[in-house]
């Protein structure tokens, strides 16, 4: 029997609280929500591409995510030696190239193992504390959530395409 993502209940959000609560509230409504677009699909589906010459599916989605994660909060952030999660040197582009139906559950399990790693990761941190980016700079945790929650929104809206080329199933 072929592996199906899960059903997730996705989280809310806080409308109410300090900068953090906030920042992080959201964050947590945006990853749930990720996942949440990929729910009862097969690793089949979920590595549906989109169209030609895109090679974005919601199985490359969460590849990419995990990436995303592991670069900013671990890597940027704690200045962690980690490696890439997908990214290669000569392939870039390999979270989203190179997806595997058949090892959907374990790219599930790594993004939420990520995601447990980036909470660890900035846990005791301000949002004022900062870090030196090579091609950036000097940059701001505070920065970071606002880009993580950027970044989810924009793959969220690729999502909701790619689910009902799938499937047909849109909204929420």
């Amino acid at each position: 029997m072929p592996w199906i993502a899960p059903e997730i209940t996705r989280v809310d959000a806080p409308l109410i609280g300090d900068d953090r609560a906030l920042l992080a509230g959201r964050l947590e409504r945006n990853r749930s929500c990720l996942l949440y677009k990929c729910s009862g699909l097969t690793g089949e589906q979920l590595a549906q591409r989109s169209v030609p010459p895109s090679t974005m599916s919601l199985l490359g989605l969460v590849r990419h995510m995990t990436e995303v994660e592991r670069h900013w909060f671990r890597r940027g952030f704690r200045g962690e030696l980690v490696a890439h999660a997908y990214r290669r040197e000569d392939r870039p582009d390999a979270a989203f190239d190179e997806v595997d139906p058949a090892r959907a559950e374990e790219d599930f399990l790594r993004l939420n193992q990520e995601w447990e790693l980036s909470r660890q990761a900035v846990a005791a941190a301000s949002l004022d504390d900062t870090f030196v980016s090579e091609r950036w700079g000097e940059m701001s945790l505070r920065w970071i959530y606002g880009h993580m929650i950027e970044e989810y929104a924009r793959h969220i809206g690729h999502a909701d395409l790619l689910r009902e080329r799938v499937d047909g199933v849109t909204g929420a």
